[in-house]
């Protein structure tokens, strides 16, 4: 009897320590996901997950995202380029990090976002297309989708001559 009373309790302690089912259930907001990536930024840099990976896995759920397979972790710029993404899937089976299908050419340009991004940590990092001399923002259909391309800071890519594309607005 004593024993039933016991798991009796600790059942209903387990059920207010949960709180409402619906709080735990509901989907975070992009602006909650995107606050919790900037609080662990340094370490999503070093593990290679972007921003806009994590607040898609994050919003669909999973928690905190995981890295990328295959991506190796962003390291600080050195002024040398670094080699092509050649796998861009994250454990959801989703496309992580845009692939880059060139080798970037130039000193301040990168094959992952990760990289550029911490080249220019609060700046903008924006996809250049290195044949048209065009640059894409974040979220653009265009952005790590063109075929000769690489990731910048925006203020490197106008430095070097690049501009922003005429359709596309900067992101706030």
């Amino acid at each position: 009897m004593r024993s039933i009373l016991i798991v009796i309790l600790c059942s209903a302690l387990a059920g207010l320590s949960m709180g409402p089912v619906s709080a735990a259930t509901a989907q975070k907001t992009a602006k909650e996901c995107r606050a919790e990536w900037r609080a662990n930024k340094a370490d999503n840099l070093a593990k290679g997950i972007s921003e806009r990976a994590f607040v898609k896995q994050c919003r669909a759920g999973g928690g905190t995202a995981a890295a990328p397979t295959g991506a190796a972790p962003a390291t600080q710029a050195t002024g040398t380029a670094a080699a092509p993404v050649t796998s861009g899937k994250s454990a959801g089976g989703t496309s992580a990090v845009p692939k880059a299908t060139a080798t970037p050419s130039g000193a301040n340009q990168f094959a992952e976002e990760g990289q550029a991004k911490a080249r220019c940590p609060s700046g903008t990092v924006v996809w250049v297309n290195l044949k048209s001399k065009v640059y894409h923002f974040s979220g653009s259909k265009n952005y790590g989708n063109t075929k000769r391309g690489a990731f910048m800071c925006e203020t490197d890519a106008n430095a070097d001559g690049f501009r922003a594309a005429k359709n596309e607005k900067h992101p706030t």
